[in-house]
C-alpha cells in the first residue's frame, strides 16, 4: 500500500464543511429550549466527528488498516476516495461519488433536511396563533424534526462510515426517542384527551400512507404567553 495520494490533513476544509451543515440545520431547527439545544448539540457533535475524519485524520482507516489491507489488497486506503468504505468494500471503485451507497446517502440526507425545514413553518404559525402545531408535516408525523436528524445521520453513515459515528448513531437515536417520549408525557399532562386523539390519528415517527380519520387539527394552549412548539419538537405544549 502506498501513501502517495494521502487525502487528509485538510482541517480547514473539515471546519468549513462542519460549520456549513451545522448552521444549515440550525437555520431550520432554531433551538429555543434546553431540550432543543440538547438534541441539536448531539447532532452537531455527530457532524463534527464525521468531517474531522472525512478531511482531517482518518482514525477509522488507521485503526482498521491492517484488516483492510489484508482483505482488500490493491486499494490505497490512505487516498480520500477510499474513505467511502462501503463503496470500496462492495466493489464500486471507479468513482465512489456515483456509487449506490453515495446516491442513497444523498436521498436520505436531502429527505432529512427537508423534514427539519418542513417542521418550522407550522411551528412558527402555531407560535403566533398560540396553538399547538398539528398541521402541515405534523399532520403526518408527530416528531418530524427528530426523524429528520436521524435520516441525515443515517445518510452520512452510508456515505462515509467511521467507528466513532457508528458508535454515536444508536446512542443518538435512543436519545431522540427518549426526548420524544418525554415530550409525549408533557403533552398528555397539558392537553389530556385532545392529545390522545392526536396520537391515535398521527404516528410518532413513520407516517401512514393512507388518509387519517377526521379529527381536530389544532389545540389551544392554556396559557397565551407560553412558548409554543410542535407536538414533537416543542417544550411549550409537549417538550
Amino acid at each position: 500500500m502506498t501513501h502517495t495520494d494521502y487525502g487528509y490533513g485538510l482541517w480547514g476544509l473539515a471546519l468549513v464543511n462542519a460549520a456549513v451543515f451545522v448552521l444549515f440545520a440550525f437555520s431550520f431547527f432554531k433551538p429555543a429550549t434546553k431540550r432543543d439545544w440538547r438534541s441539536f448539540g448531539a447532532f452537531s457533535a455527530f457532524i463534527i466527528a464525521l468531517f474531522a475524519e472525512m478531511y482531517g485524520f482518518p482514525l477509522t482507516i488507521f485503526v482498521l488498516s491492517g484488516w483492510l489491507q489484508s482483505h482488500f489488497p490493491g486499494i490505497d486506503w490512505w487516498s480520500h476516495d477510499a474513505g467511502h468504505l462501503l463503496e470500496m468494500m462492495f466493489g464500486w471503485r471507479v468513482n465512489p461519488h456515483f456509487g449506490p451507497f453515495h446516491i442513497a446517502s444523498f436521498v436520505l440526507i436531502g429527505a432529512g433536511f427537508w423534514l427539519i425545514s418542513a417542521g418550522w413553518a407550522p411551528l412558527h404559525a402555531a407560535q403566533r396563533a398560540h396553538k399547538l402545531a398539528t398541521t402541515g408535516i405534523y399532520a403526518k408525523v408527530r416528531h418530524p424534526q427528530y426523524v429528520g436528524f436521524i435520516l441525515v445521520m443515517l445518510g452520512f453513515l452510508l456515505q462515509w462510515p467511521t467507528l466513532l459515528t457508528l458508535a454515536m448513531f444508536p446512542v443518538l437515536v435512543v436519545m431522540y426517542f427518549r426526548l420524544a417520549w418525554t415530550e409525549e408525557k408533557t403533552a398528555l399532562a397539558e392537553f389530556g384527551e385532545s392529545y390522545r386523539d392526536y396520537m391515535r390519528r398521527v404516528p410518532a415517527f413513520i407516517p401512514r400512507f393512507k388518509r387519517a380519520p377526521a379529527g381536530p387539527v389544532s389545540l389551544q394552549v392554556s396559557a397565551a404567553d407560553k412558548p409554543v412548539r410542535g407536538v414533537s419538537e416543542l417544550d411549550a405544549p409537549k417538550r
